[in-house]
């Protein structure tokens, strides 16, 4: 299998956002320390006609890297059009473009992977392209497992739970990570909803009265109530074989398929999301009439299934061989959920039910969801009742930004990734800090945090030692072989378009599987774009979320020149 140009050719080129930005946007890119040019510049990419000129920062090393770079700093640059970096010494940058529309590619193309991982539905050629595919796994005859038996679905009871989501590379469909996801999608919307009213992505329902942004989430959630008990209001954790597929299509894969286990974690994601959903689809009454009413009382009954077992926490079966996500940790479960049922129905006893005075406000990952509930606070605030505490929410997202403004600032690269933050989804985590930089900017208007946000982008779009954009699709130099199996099995050259990749992880977990081995053990360029590397190559719906929710956010705040 060929592999895409490695680290060392990216990394001696000048590293830059290969997409582009916003026209008042920061704009910075990376180029090796070892040219010697006091200066850069910028040239229009068709006509070669110098732009802009700058001095280049002096050289500083960037320990993650093992490597020093100088920065070049471009953000006075503002005019619409083509362009690329050029210092003497050194490659030449790739062209990106500056414009006001500079995401709407990259945000389409996002969501439009979530399409390309439905399950239970054809992808048609007129939706689908090259990667059209026959749809694989119904799930209308799945098994209840023994660990998910109850008093009015005994073991081997037939449900109907199709649609969804596949997670990840594999084809199981969980609750745990659909939380974060689908939340992080309806804020998005929630956040810059004339952003995606005005998106059209070629969906089967594109021009059914729902933005796309909610056409695609809904997929997800009308398979999120199917995994609802009714007898009891609890959650199944997981829609999975009891082991993962080999590289095959999602029409080839015919294994049985199983609801496993409820758990407490999945009882509360589903609570969250189902609040949160409800508040949205509420506005659209006329076209999916009583939705919104039967996800907020789905979302009280796992509520209060969750009260009565609030600690049944995830245990593999042993003849289960998937994905865990076994969160054992529930505190910020509970606050998230409880949160998100405030907001959604005024009821000062959730907002009780939060104990946010003991609530941190962190960096949001799937087994770390406090970080959600201050940012729906933050959002709503001005229509949250007495009940809640103002400057507390307000110092909470503050605080947090203000802290990871501060990283950024202070790195010799200008991005909020340290050695330790190299791990499994290093880019989804990145992305993640920008979220929360986004609530801080859209509350206190520091531009400090909007520019540190920027930078994240900038990184997981090819200003990263890599001078790779982590992308598939999108840049000169992206991943061309994601642990994704239909990317894999589907024939086609290219790789599903829109997927974002883990990305670089010091700790190489998947060395021992792969058949070729890491082009570097360095943190920050720890990754291989091979489909054997689940660890730094995989595609995951919770990682692309937050490129949806900071690609939409970054053109919709950045201020007009």
């Amino acid at each position: 299998m060929a592999s895409s140009p490695s680290f060392a050719e990216g990394a001696s080129a000048i590293q830059v956002n290969q997409v582009g930005f916003p026209p008042a946007a920061a704009k910075w890119a990376a180029v090796p320390a070892a040219t010697e040019a006091a200066a850069f510049t910028v040239v229009d990419a068709s006509t070669g006609r110098e732009a802009y000129r700058g001095t280049l920062g002096p050289a500083k090393p960037w320990e993650p890297a093992q490597e020093s770079f100088r920065l070049a700093d471009f953000s006075a640059l503002k005019l619409p059009g083509s362009y690329r970096l050029h210092v003497d010494g050194a490659a030449d940058s790739p062209v990106f473009s500056i414009a006001a529309d500079a995401y709407s590619a990259l945000n389409a193309g996002a969501l439009r992977a979530y399409y390309f991982n439905r399950a239970s539905i054809e992808l048609e050629p007129k939706y689908a392209g090259a990667w059209a595919r026959p749809a694989g796994h119904s799930d209308t005859k799945v098994l209840v497992h023994a660990s998910a038996a109850g008093p009015g679905r005994p073991e081997g009871t037939v449900i109907s739970s199709p649609k969804g989501w596949y997670d990840a590379g594999d084809y199981n469909k969980y609750i745990v990570n659909s939380g974060i996801t689908v939340y992080t999608l309806l804020a998005a919307y929630e956040h810059f909803p004339d952003f995606f009213k005005r998106q059209n992505l070629n969906l089967p329902e594109s021009g059914d009265g729902l933005p796309d942004i909610l056409n695609e989430a809904l997929w997800n959630l009308e398979w999120m109530l199917t995994m609802q008990d009714p007898a009891d209001g609890g959650v199944y954790s997981k829609l999975t074989n009891k082991g993962f597929d080999g590289i095959v299509m999602p029409q080839q894969a015919t294994a049985e398929r199983y609801v496993v286990q409820k758990t407490t974690a999945a009882a509360l994601d589903f609570a969250a999301v189902m609040a949160t959903a409800s508040r949205i689809f509420s506005g659209f009454e006329a076209q999916r009439p009583g939705l919104a009413a039967r996800m907020r009382t789905a979302a009280l009954a796992a509520w209060a299934w969750a009260g009565q077992h609030p600690n049944v926490l995830y245990k593999q079966p042993p003849d289960i061989h998937t994905g865990g996500y076994d969160d054992q940790q529930l505190e910020d479960e509970f606050a998230w959920a409880a949160a998100e049922l405030y907001i959604t129905t005024r009821d000062d006893a959730f907002y009780k039910a939060i104990k946010a005075d003991r609530v941190p406000a962190v960096v949001p990952g799937w087994n770390t969801v406090n970080g959600l509930a201050w940012m729906s606070l933050a959002h709503h605030r001005a229509r949250l009742t007495a009940a809640a505490d103002q400057r507390l929410i307000a110092d909470r997202i503050n605080g947090l930004a203000a802290s990871l403004a501060a990283v950024w600032s202070s790195s010799p690269y200008r991005v909020g990734m340290q050695t330790a933050d190299f791990n499994w989804g290093s880019n989804s985590g990145l992305l993640n800090q920008a979220v929360m930089l986004i609530q801080g900017y859209r509350l206190s208007g520091d531009r400090r945090q909007l520019d540190a946000a920027q930078s994240a982008l900038d990184y997981v779009m090819g200003r990263n030692p890599l001078g790779t954009s982590m992308v598939t699709g999108f840049g000169i130099r992206s991943p061309q072989h994601p642990h994704h199996r239909p990317s894999e099995a589907d024939g086609v050259d290219a790789p599903v378009p829109g997927f974002i990749v883990g990305g670089p992880n010091a700790g190489l977990n998947d060395a021992k599987d792969c058949q070729v081995p890491y082009p570097s053990k360095v943190p920050a360029k720890a990754w291989l774009d091979h489909m054997c590397s689940y660890a730094s190559n995989e595609v995951a719906i919770n990682w692309n979320a937050p490129l949806v929710y900071v690609s939409a956010a970054l053109q919709a705040l950045t201020p007009s020149p």
